[in-house]
């Protein structure tokens, strides 16, 4: 009778151990469902990734440049008196 206490706290250290297994396994298929689907709603709410976001900005902020660029070049020329403005030669009266 001396291995009947230890057989069922053996069995029972194996139960634990399957269970705490069954447990593992349960929580990982639960993120995986849930990782699935927050995917899902992400894509269904046509959101950008970051690469694209930060591809837009730079875009952006290339154009903004170009128009403080082209801005200034604008208020350069409007500065000039009117007699300076050179003319392209016409070409085709000849």
């Amino acid at each position: 009778m001396t291995q009947g206490p230890n057989r069922m706290f053996d069995d029972f250290a194996k139960l634990m151990t399957d269970a705490a297994g069954v447990a593992q396994g349960a929580r990982r298929e639960v993120e995986t469902a849930f990782r699935a689907q927050a995917e899902r709603f992400m894509s269904d709410m046509d959101l950008v990734t970051r690469e694209e976001h930060e591809a837009v900005k730079d875009m952006a902020v290339r154009a903004l440049d170009r128009v403080e660029a082209l801005e200034a070049r604008l208020e350069a020329l409007e500065k000039k008196p009117a007699g300076r403005v050179s003319k392209p030669a016409d070409k085709s009266a000849g």
